[in-house]
């Protein structure tokens, strides 16, 4: 991996960062907080996936990252991306968003590729996102990824993509669908 190939993943995580600053739908962001990951086109470990550091989160009603982008920067959202690059090395990109089934009920809208995994069925001894993530990817990588969480567990929908500009114009679609649709007030925002 070069150092161009490193400032240009960062250069793009940045700009997709920039994108949901400007027009993601705080609601959309969970109680852990939304991250973006982009991984080198060989990754093989966290470290090798870039991300925001400390997530963005909801601040005055707007989208805010913490801080800047970085590699290592989270290593769930970098699981996501490598288990997702085992199956399509492709799909080097995905963030997280807040579970409410009329987001599902958009992104089916979208026409995506959506699938679930049940963290209750998670085996033993494995990370779940290795596991939910790759029990997901069997027949190809989807756009979507969700689950209903557990006990102590967030539910949480994951978007995935090539890259993080993919990423984040679905997220922004999914922004534009639920503000422009009553489907917020049938969400439950606790």
């Amino acid at each position: 991996m070069s150092d161009d190939e490193r400032e240009q993943v960062l250069r793009d995580l940045r700009a997709a960062v920039d994108l949901l600053v400007g027009d993601m739908d705080p609601r959309l962001i969970p109680e852990v907080g939304t991250n973006i990951a982009y991984a080198l086109e060989k990754a093989k470990e966290p470290s090798d996936v870039a991300a925001v550091e400390g997530r963005i989160v909801s601040l005055g009603g707007r989208a805010h990252p913490v801080g800047g982008v970085a590699f290592g920067a989270s290593d769930h959202v970098a699981r996501i991306v490598l288990t997702a690059m085992r199956f399509d090395r492709r799909v080097r990109s995905a963030a997280n968003i807040r579970f409410a089934d009329p987001l599902l009920e958009a992104l089916e809208e979208m026409m995506l590729d959506i699938r679930y995994f049940d963290r209750a069925q998670e085996p033993p001894g494995i990370r779940t996102m290795d596991w939910g993530v790759a029990s997901c990817c069997k027949t190809g990588v989807p756009d979507v990824i969700y689950d209903r969480g557990d006990l102590g567990k967030e539910p949480m929908i994951r978007i995935l993509g090539e890259n993080p500009r993919e990423v984040a114009h679905n997220i922004l679609k999914l922004s534009g669908r639920i503000k422009n649709t009553n489907s917020w007030d049938r969400c439950t925002w606790e």
